[in-house]
């Protein structure tokens, strides 16, 4: 079965797609003066347009991985996070602190869903 990409780089493709399962590169915000919050709503908007790309959403998610520059932020993205998960579709979830590649940005997400039937 094929592989579909998406928004194809030189380093990366934003979403890979394989027998009905949607893969997206870890989400940063591009506006990395914002706050935690600010950060973790914009990515959080980039994973919707995404899986919406991809013939999903995030009441299909499989895995979530979200690595935070510094654990004193969980607080406040897990705010975030709660009032945009899907309530009773909630994935499975995984969140590490990290240095992540750009100092300003404080949180990364990365996303595996299943596409809708």
């Amino acid at each position: 079965m094929a592989v579909i990409r998406h928004h194809v780089g030189k380093r990366l493709s934003e979403i890979a797609v394989h027998n009905g399962t949607v893969y997206l590169a870890g989400q940063i915000a591009e506006d990395a003066d914002q706050d935690i919050t600010g950060q973790t709503r914009e990515v959080l908007g980039h994973i919707d347009r995404l899986l919406g790309e991809a013939n999903s959403d995030k009441s299909h998610l499989l895995s979530v991985q979200i690595y935070i520059s510094d654990m004193v932020h969980f607080a406040d993205m897990n705010a975030v996070w709660d009032e945009w998960v899907a309530q009773g579709a909630t994935p499975p979830r995984a969140t590490v602190e990290a240095k992540l590649a750009n100092p300003k940005c404080l949180v990364e997400i990365v996303v595996v869903a299943a596409q809708r039937s």
